[in-house]
């Protein structure tokens, strides 16, 4: 079996950041896909179809390639909730989140172009947010971080402060779930450390 190359159909840095540190040098391509054409309201089958129609989307670029799609949303009080429209949305969403516990949902798609197979997971990790004072909520978003976050908050940025705790898989709340991407490649018969090369 020939080598693929690694694709990566995000412009998410985070993502790109955290295959790069597990010693994996993806090609980085925008999907732009419009992701209001999908209206599901169950958060796992939201992700993974939005992480399969992204890696989709860049299919026709590539040939003999492995094509990696994700999408994120957070799960709160029966709702479920992407990047937050405007400052005043993030203000109110993390009014709402504080002290309470939320469900961070990532899909990964996975597509094999060589193998004309793909795999698609979703990974599920319980996110335990502090109970911080409005003064904090008004200065994290002034901070500009949440309004670019699934869920109104980057676990490796500044809103690391303003959670407690995880359940499960802890680069699953940054975007992408490392362990559940090396259980993908291994279903398709490829040793992840083979990417360090």
């Amino acid at each position: 079996m020939s080598f693929p190359k690694f694709i990566l159909a995000s412009a998410s840095p985070a993502r790109r950041q955290l295959l790069e540190s597990a010693g994996i040098k993806p090609i980085t391509v925008h999907s732009n896909f419009d992701e209001s054409q999908i209206q599901v309201n169950d958060p796992l089958e939201l992700v993974q179809i939005l992480a399969q129609k992204k890696a989709e989307t860049v299919l026709p670029l590539f040939t003999d390639s492995l094509i990696l799609g994700c999408d994120s949303v957070l799960a709160l009080n029966g709702q479920i909730y992407g990047k937050p429209e405007n400052p005043a949305a993030a203000m109110a969403r993390w009014q709402e989140m504080r002290g309470h516990e939320g469900f961070l949902y990532t899909g990964h798609a996975l597509i094999d172009q060589s193998q004309n197979r793909q795999i698609v997971r979703c990974g599920i990790t319980k996110v335990y947010f502090a109970q911080i004072s409005d003064r904090m909520i008004t200065e994290y978003v002034k901070s500009g971080e949440p309004l670019a976050c699934a869920g109104c908050f980057a676990i490796d940025g500044k809103g690391g402060l303003f959670v407690e705790k995880l359940e499960g898989c802890h680069s699953n709340v940054i975007g992408l779930s490392l362990p559940l991407l090396r259980q993908m490649l291994t279903d398709l018969n490829y040793d992840v450390t083979d990417f360090w090369r």
